[in-house]
């Protein structure tokens, strides 16, 4: 039986009994859902825009735009109306996140994904209805509550439930299914791309059946012991712990969690603490990451795929095509990291792949620059090679910024601001995401291929901040993140000199344990 190895401030070993049991797969796997939601969606927008029966019906002026012969390559799908219709989701993905933290921390982690499943049922039956643009801009406001809802559960849930020695790779599903996710609705988009005038609503409304699969799963699934003991009902933490580690030998890890969340209980504003001196660490962390996710390039190359494939000269189909064969990629490198975090750690993944994709997408630059004008079309053996660069790139980012972007903001903070601190890092992730979906086809109109050299600079930056300043988390326990791996950190052990007590003066309890 494996077990959890911790050493007290005596010296002596102290042990977290914890089978890998069928509880916690079946519970990840039905949470990780939530994933393939916002992976459906992600996949299923980038297609939808590129359709000429969608843009004809409610966005004229592109359809007109992108079907003239002297039409500018790199301008022919700028709108900033066809640019709200992707980002809009985000907009409303912020405010979900903030509410969906509230209601995580006084509802349960549980309750807060059946919300955003419902949500996300809304949205998508609005969308494959939709008359008009108002009707079609509702929708995507109703799956972007779902999304924030569950982008805020599903990760904490997942934490809290997996044994330390497991919880990246189980942790790593809700970024496999959101592959899987994206992967599905371009194989969707490909299928309907065909079935005219209304394929476009099939594309959308298909975005239901995840949310079904959310929606009724959950009702299976247990709600996290740190959740229940945290709303009071500790009889039933202990039950539930008991349940998912399959052991009895429970004793240390719920004393452990029920005296990480006492502590907790005397922070009456967690989104005030989150600005002291001792919460910077996680918080620039947290948020950091999540804002390089986004500045890798990744919103670009998933949101827009099939109309950058059109831009270089590729056919409708041909670039469905395309962006279906790339994102094949995605899950087979989401699998690899799920094998591979918890023994090689999580900043060699970040370090490695941000120089391969700083490469691949450097590469993609260059030829773009090189052999693509305003009017012309690329040579068939470049948008080839444009293709595989694009696979290695997201190869790269399915193993590491990607999967990582959402494991690290969910292990790293404590529990006494743990829901708060993470919403903020996911707000900060749709903050961006919008920024990027509401400006690439602006910027790729006015900077061209200078567009892929911006994130290429951004791609070094994210390679230092890993190196330097982002610790690693491997194996540490989800509540002894802070004696373990901040206050031994050569740079963030500066936040905790003459700060152990929480708010109000509140002496943080001791658990004796050190690195």
């Amino acid at each position: 039986m494996p077990e959890l190895t911790l050493v007290d401030g005596s010296g002596v070993r102290r042990d977290f009994p914890a089978k890998l049991t069928w509880q916690v797969i079946v519970c990840t796997v039905i949470a990780a859902c939530g994933g393939l939601m916002f992976g459906y969606d992600i996949g299923i927008s980038g297609g939808v825009t590129g359709m000429d029966m969608f843009l004809e019906k409610f966005f004229p002026e592109v359809y007109v735009r992108k079907h003239q012969a002297k039409a500018n390559n790199y301008c022919k799908f700028s709108s900033q109306l066809l640019q709200l219709f992707t980002s809009s989701l985000y907009l409303a993905a912020i405010v979900g996140c903030f509410i969906g933290s509230i209601c995580c921390k006084k509802r349960g982690r549980k309750p807060t994904m059946q919300i955003a499943s419902v949500f996300f049922l809304v949205g998508a039956i609005l969308n494959a209805a939709a008359l008009n643009i108002g009707m079609l801009i509702a929708g995507r406001l109703c799956l972007g509550a779902g999304i924030g809802f569950g982008n805020q559960a599903v990760p904490l849930f997942i934490s809290e439930i997996a044994p330390a020695r497991y919880r990246g790779g189980l942790n790593l599903c809700f970024q496999l299914l959101i592959t899987i996710g994206i992967l599905t609705a371009n194989v969707v988009n490909y299928a309907t791309s065909k079935l005219h005038p209304y394929g476009w609503r099939i594309s959308l409304g298909g975005a239901a059946c995840p949310a079904l699969l959310l929606l009724l799963g959950s009702v299976m699934i247990v709600e996290t012991p740190t959740s229940l003991i945290e709303r009071g009902k500790n009889e039933e933490g202990l039950h539930t712990l008991k349940k998912i580690r399959g052991v009895d030998n429970v004793d240390k890890e719920y004393e452990e969690i029920s005296q990480a969340v006492e502590f907790s209980r005397q922070i009456r504003h967690p989104f005030k603490n989150l600005w002291k001196r001792s919460s910077r660490p996680q918080l620039v962390c947290g948020a950091l990451i999540q804002i390089f996710q986004q500045f890798t390039g990744i919103s670009v190359v998933m949101l827009y795929a099939p109309v950058l494939f059109q831009t270089m000269g590729l056919g409708e189909n041909a670039s469905l095509m395309s962006a279906l064969m790339t994102n094949t990629v995605k899950p087979i490198g989401t699998l690899f990291a799920i094998f591979v975090v918890d023994r090689f750690g999580r900043r060699a993944l970040l370090i490695e792949a941000a120089i391969q994709m700083f490469i691949s997408l450097g590469a993609i630059g260059v030829i773009l620059a090189v052999h693509l004008h305003s009017t012309n079309v690329v040579a068939k053996h470049y948008a080839v090679l444009v293709i595989v660069l694009v696979c290695v790139f997201l190869a790269g980012f399915a193993w590491s910024w990607g999967p990582l972007g959402w494991l690290i903001p969910s292990e790293i903070f404590p529990i006494e601001t743990r829901s708060a601190g993470f919403s903020v890092a996911v707000i900060m992730n749709f903050v961006f995401t919008f920024l990027v979906a509401q400006t690439f086809l602006t910027m790729l109109c006015h900077l061209r291929a200078g567009t892929f050299f911006l994130y290429c600079a951004m791609l070094a930056v994210m390679c230092l901040f890993a190196k330097y300043f982002l610790p690693e988390t491997k194996g540490v326990p989800i509540d002894e993140m802070v004696e373990r791996v901040w206050k031994q950190h050569w740079f963030w052990k500066r936040c905790y000199k003459d700060h152990d007590t929480g708010e109000g003066g509140l002496d943080k309890p001791k658990d004796n344990t050190i690195a």
